[in-house]
């Protein structure tokens, strides 16, 4: 958002001007670092009703996170300061919410914070793993190092999710026709035709019935079972935003017949990848483990990983620590042990982390090759069934005449 201010400068000296900011504090307190004192301060855009906005426009995605840390990388190896950096992209960046929280970054930084405290304050932006990688390479003073880092890390988090999401978008939406198509012949095709056999007085075949009966019930009580359907859905999501209800629906989640095993690699891969990338970056071991959890995106992991570092903190070994929970699998605890002893935990964790994405990759390959025609004899046989279950008694009455 755009506001305007009237403010005094350390000289007594009036000031107007503009300033971007996400919100009117996040204004004022960068007018603070600047050292004015703020006397009156709003918003600087006009607002009608046209401006309404959907939540899911202007939103940062993880798309535009991995562009800016490969473009921050480069300026960073080229000798631009950090101010300079936050101030070129906010001015360059194509996506406006993103222009403003780099603007709003860079006078955080021109006020004297740390890179990683500014971003810091940026939360939907950049995630706790983020934010703790840049403090690492500040500790390190291996900045640009460590935003390549953070470029490949996301760029291989976001190619290895957006596989695994496309590969579930196709049986979804197959399956969405299926149920689609049944209803609308059960509902508006099946009773026209059963009227003309219950006309006939002739009597039908059990099937015939089951699915003359299942199409009476969805006429009859069809609105009911919508509304069950969307109640579910709704107590679905309102479970899974307490702490034990997210526990049990990602436990389903992993319990699903090999979408379950999908999930499984892939969060492990991205445990893997999340553990190395910020051992080697000089994360310490206690940290890294925490902030892994925090990220990982499924509960039951982020249990298994809190607990480990419990058990860490206390003095057991991480190849130990993981070999109390049957979540982790046994290659992982194994090459863990290795990588403790040969003093290589990072590297090893790298490995690991190329082979669950290799996993996921072929998972993902073999999903998709074995779903469309599974799911294209599935609702061939579904229609066929249905049409049988009326039309063969049809064809039996028409022959008795």
């Amino acid at each position: 958002m755009l506001f305007k201010y009237h403010a005094i400068d350390q000289d007594g000296h009036e000031r107007d001007g503009t300033i971007e900011a996400p919100s009117q504090e996040v204004a004022v307190s960068a007018l603070q670092r600047r050292n004015l004192i703020v006397s009156i301060i709003e918003s600087a855009e006009k607002h009608s009703v046209l401006d309404f906005k959907l939540p899911f426009f202007g939103r940062i995605s993880n798309k535009d996170i991995v562009i800016l840390s490969r473009q921050i990388a480069t300026l960073f190896e080229a000798q631009v300061s950090s101010l300079r950096i936050f101030r070129l992209l906010a001015a360059e960046v194509g996506n406006k919410q993103l222009a403003i929280v780099l603007s709003s970054v860079g006078d955080d930084i021109q006020g004297g914070s740390p890179i990683s405290k500014a971003l810091s304050r940026h939360p939907k932006a950049f995630s706790q793993f983020y934010v703790n990688m840049v403090r690492a390479g500040e500790e390190s003073g291996k900045l640009s190092e460590t935003f390549s880092y953070l470029a490949d890390y996301l760029d291989r988090s976001y190619d290895i999710v957006s596989k695994a999401e496309n590969a579930l978008i196709y049986p979804i939406f197959v399956v969405a026709v299926f149920f689609g198509v049944m209803a609308l012949m059960l509902t508006m095709v099946i009773p026209k035709i059963s009227a003309i056999l219950l006309d006939s007085g002739q009597e039908v075949p059990i099937y015939t019935a089951i699915v003359i009966g299942l199409s009476n019930f969805l006429v009859n009580y069809g609105i009911f079972v919508l509304i069950a359907l969307a109640g579910a859905g709704f107590y679905a999501w309102r479970l899974s935003k307490t702490e034990h209800g997210k526990l049990v629906l990602d436990g389903l989640k992993l319990s699903v017949p090999y979408i379950g095993d999908l999930y499984t690699k892939l969060y492990l891969s991205r445990i893997a990848d999340n553990f190395s990338t910020m051992l080697l970056s000089g994360v310490s071991v206690i940290e890294a483990i925490e902030i892994t959890g925090s990220v990982v995106d499924n509960a039951v992991y982020n249990k298994v990983l809190v607990e480990v570092g419990a058990d860490v903190k206390g003095g057991s070994s991480i190849s130990d620590a993981f070999a109390k929970h049957s979540e982790m699998p046994s290659i992982m605890i194994a090459m863990t042990k290795v990588g403790e002893e040969s003093g290589e935990l990072g590297k090893i964790l790298t490995t690991l982390a190329k082979f669950y994405n290799r996993e996921v990759t072929n998972a993902v390959d073999t999903l998709v090759g074995l779903i469309e025609p599974i799911m294209i004899v599935m609702l061939g046989l579904g229609v066929g069934v249905l049409l049988a279950a009326v039309l063969l008694p049809i064809y039996n009455l028409a022959g008795s005449i």
